[in-house]
C-alpha cells in the first residue's frame, strides 16, 4: 500500500533498530507537503456502557439494565454504542479531518471484557473513512480482572463471563489480535501505513516486539507517537485481584509492568530521535493515562507515583527538543488544557454543564506530580472529553510553520476546538 501523507521513520534503521518498512519505499511525498495544514479528530473513553452518569437524566439506562450486565441488553448495549454510527458519520462529514485518534477505553469500568464487545467496536470503526489510530486503555485490559468488570465471575452455566477470566495479559493479547492484526497499519476503512514497535524495535530488547500497539508516523513535519500507558490502575499498581492471582502482586503482573514500561520509554526515545533527524517542528504524544489525576485519592497514598518514569522522560525529551511537544491523553474524562510542567500555569477544564464551556481548573496538576528539573515551556497537554453524552471530538488543527501563542485553545503549531456534532 502506498504511503501518501505519513512518512516512515527511516532513521530508525540508521540507529540500529530492526524495521520492516519496505512497503513505504519510494512513496514519501512529505517534502512537497512539508508546510501543509491538516486537522485531526481526537476522542477517547467511548463508547461507554450505560451506567449512572453516562447519559443525561432522566434518560439514564434502558429498562432492566444494571452496570454489572455484560455491556447491557442486546440489542442496544448502551446509548453510546447506539450513537456511535451517527457520531462516525459526523466525523466523516468533517472534510477538514485527515485522520482520527482514539486515546483509549472502549468501554466503561463497569462493563465485562469480552471478545464479542471488542469485535463490535472494531466493526464500528471500519466505518471511519479516514485512518484511525488507537492506543489501548485500562478498561479493556488491565482492569478486566476487577470484579466490577466481571473478573473471575461465572455465569449460570459455569462459564467465565470475561475473556480468559479477566486475565489482563490475555485481554491485551485479545485487543492486539483484533485491533492490531496488521502491524504497521492504521484502522478505518482506508488504512494508512504507520510504523509499529513490532517492526522497529531495539534488537537489544527483543521483547519490545510484542508492543504492536505502539506506533509512530510523520506528517507535514510533525511526528506522532503512541505509547501503551494504561490509566486508572496506576500503571498496573492495583493488585490483580481474581482468584487466579491471589492477594499479592503476582510475578506476571510485575513482569508486565517492567516490560511495558521499558518498551514505552525506548519507543518514546526513538520517536524523538527520529523527529530530530527529520528536522520536525513538533512531536505529538498520545497515551491513555492521566498521569496527574488523583482520581479522588489523597496525594499521600502514591496513587500516581508509578507514572514518574514516563513523566520524567517526556519532560527530558521535550526540553532537549527544538520544537513544540503536545501530549494527548484521556482517562479522566473531562476536557482540560494545561502545562503540568510549570507550576501555576494557566489551566481550563470543561464546565460540566453539557456544553463546550470551560472554567478555571480546580487543581494544579504540577502540584500532583511536581517536576523539579525546571520549567518545560515548549510542552502542552490536552485531556480529551469522554464517557458522557453527547459524544464529541476535539478538532486539532496543525500547521508546522506557525507559532501560536499559548492559550486555552492554541499552542505553537497547534490550535483546537471541541466539536459536538
Amino acid at each position: 500500500m502506498a504511503l501518501k501523507n505519513f512518512r516512515a521513520p527511516w532513521a530508525l534503521l540508521a540507529g540500529g533498530l530492526m524495521a520492516a518498512l519496505a512497503v513505504a519505499a519510494g512513496a514519501d511525498e512529505w517534502q512537497a507537503r512539508s508546510n501543509d495544514a491538516f486537522a485531526v479528530a481526537v476522542y477517547g473513553d467511548a463508547p461507554y456502557g450505560c451506567k449512572a452518569g453516562s447519559t443525561p437524566a432522566p434518560d439514564v439506562c434502558p429498562p432492566g439494565y444494571s452496570p454489572d450486565m455484560p455491556n447491557g441488553p442486546i440489542p442496544g448495549d448502551s446509548r453510546q454504542l447506539d450513537a456511535t454510527p451517527a457520531f462516525i458519520a459526523a466525523v466523516n462529514r468533517d472534510n477538514s479531518v485527515d485522520f482520527v485518534l482514539h486515546a483509549g477505553d472502549i468501554h466503561s469500568g463497569s462493563n465485562f471484557c469480552t471478545l464479542a464487545y471488542d469485535q463490535r467496536v472494531f466493526d464500528l470503526w471500519t466505518q471511519f473513512k479516514r485512518p484511525l489510530i488507537y492506543t489501548p486503555g485500562d478498561n479493556e485490559w488491565t482492569d478486566c480482572q476487577k470484579s466490577k468488570e466481571g473478573g473471575g465471575a461465572k455465569n449460570s452455566k459455569g462459564e467465565y463471563v470475561d475473556y480468559a477470566a479477566g486475565h489482563p495479559v490475555a485481554n491485551l493479547a485479545l485487543v492486539r489480535s483484533i485491533f492490531f492484526a496488521q502491524p504497521g497499519m492504521s484502522l478505518g476503512a482506508h488504512p494508512r501505513r504507520v510504523v509499529s514497535q513490532a517492526e522497529a524495535f531495539d534488537p537489544m530488547h527483543p521483547s519490545d516486539a510484542e508492543y504492536v500497539e505502539n506506533v509512530m508516523w510523520d506528517k507535514s513535519r510533525v511526528m506522532f507517537v503512541t505509547m501503551n500507558i494504561p490509566g486508572g490502575s496506576n500503571n498496573d499498581d492495583d493488585l490483580w485481584n481474581t482468584a487466579a492471582f491471589g492477594a499479592t502482586r503476582s510475578a506476571p503482573q510485575i513482569q508486565e509492568v517492567a516490560n511495558r514500561t521499558g518498551a514505552d520509554l525506548r519507543w518514546l526515545g526513538a520517536a524523538f530521535a527520529q523527529a530530530k533527524a527529520n528536522g520536525d517542528k513538533a512531536v505529538v504524544i498520545m497515551e491513555q493515562a492521566d498521569m496527574w489525576d488523583l482520581d479522588g485519592t489523597a496525594l499521600a497514598d502514591g496513587h500516581i507515583a508509578n507514572y514518574r518514569p514516563f513523566i520524567d522522560e517526556i519532560a527530558a525529551q521535550a526540553k532537549a527538543f527544538n520544537g513544540s511537544v503536545l501530549l494527548i491523553n484521556g482517562d479522566s474524562h473531562k476536557f482540560r488544557s494545561d502545562n503540568p510542567f510549570i507550576a501555576g500555569a494557566p489551566c481550563v477544564i470543561e464546565a460540566g454543564d453539557g456544553t463546550i464551556a470551560t472554567q478555571a481548573c480546580p487543581d494544579d496538576a504540577f502540584a500532583n506530580q511536581t517536576y523539579a528539573a525546571g520549567d518545560v515551556p515548549n510542552f502542552h497537554r490536552l485531556v480529551v472529553h469522554g464517557s458522557t453524552f453527547p459524544l464529541e471530538y476535539t478538532r486539532l488543527w496543525v500547521r508546522a510553520s506557525t507559532d501560536n501563542a499559548t492559550t486555552a485553545s492554541s499552542f505553537g503549531p497547534f490550535r483546537w476546538e471541541r466539536v459536538i456534532p
